[in-house]
């Protein structure tokens, strides 16, 4: 019992290592990726590794296929527009609670978040605005009294979040990123619910530009 705890854990480590790595574009869509060579680089056995990949591929981050390479699913233009559809149809009856819903109490753990993002924008921090961003979405749930909502938010952000690296990447994507949560804290500070939900909907429609320039710039990155 003690040993499958063990292994569980070990997966589940490795599982998040390479998600991180390829919504972080160190693993770019497309490219192969082996079990033998993962296991070697965590020092583990090749069971666990065995088990990332399957939870990566029911993801839809993995392409595997027997007797064939396993590669790092490319990025899919469909999948892209039903996710981004899902996650705000959620976002905004979240933003719409979070403006009946939030106390001081809620909204410092938000304004503090913010304080952050701006400094990592200012330094040019890209992963550390993108773990922001995470939190910054998890905690309008909160301020909601519906963090239940941030299960569906976090799952659809798996494949837009590959994107919104590249659009990180650089200090004018980090600015848009910043200016739009602050626009939706703003806006949730208030309890204006029009105004927030319109925040939220131009910045999760942001995306389309990101993508539109990704596609441009990166056309190896796709699939469709």
């Amino acid at each position: 019992m003690i040993k499958d705890a063990k292994r569980l854990t070990t997966a589940e480590e490795v599982f998040r290592k390479l998600k991180s790595d390829i919504i972080t574009l160190r693993l770019a869509p497309g490219a192969k990726i082996s079990e033998v060579e993962v296991a070697k680089a965590c020092d583990v056995s090749r069971q666990p590794v065995r088990e990332a990949f399957m939870r990566l591929g029911e993801l839809n981050l993995l392409h595997i296929q027997p007797q064939k390479a396993t590669r790092v699913r490319k990025i899919s233009h469909q999948e892209l527009r039903n996710t981004r559809f899902i996650r705000a149809a959620v976002e905004v009856e979240v933003v719409r609670h979070a403006c009946q819903n939030a106390t001081e109490q809620t909204l410092l753990p938000l304004r503090d978040n913010l304080m952050q993002q701006s400094i990592a924008a200012r330094e040019s921090d890209p992963i550390m605005l993108r773990e922001l961003d995470y939190q910054f979405h998890n905690l309008i749930c909160v301020a909601a009294n519906r963090l239940p909502a941030f299960e569906t938010i976090a799952e659809n952000k798996t494949h837009t979040d590959r994107v919104c690296t590249l659009e990180l990447a650089d200090v004018s994507g980090m600015a848009e990123v910043l200016e739009g949560h602050t626009s939706i804290f703003d806006a949730i500070t208030a309890r204006d619910e029009d105004v927030a939900v319109k925040m939220t909907r131009h910045h999760l429609k942001h995306l389309d530009v990101t993508l539109a320039n990704a596609s441009q710039n990166y056309p190896d990155f796709f699939e469709d």
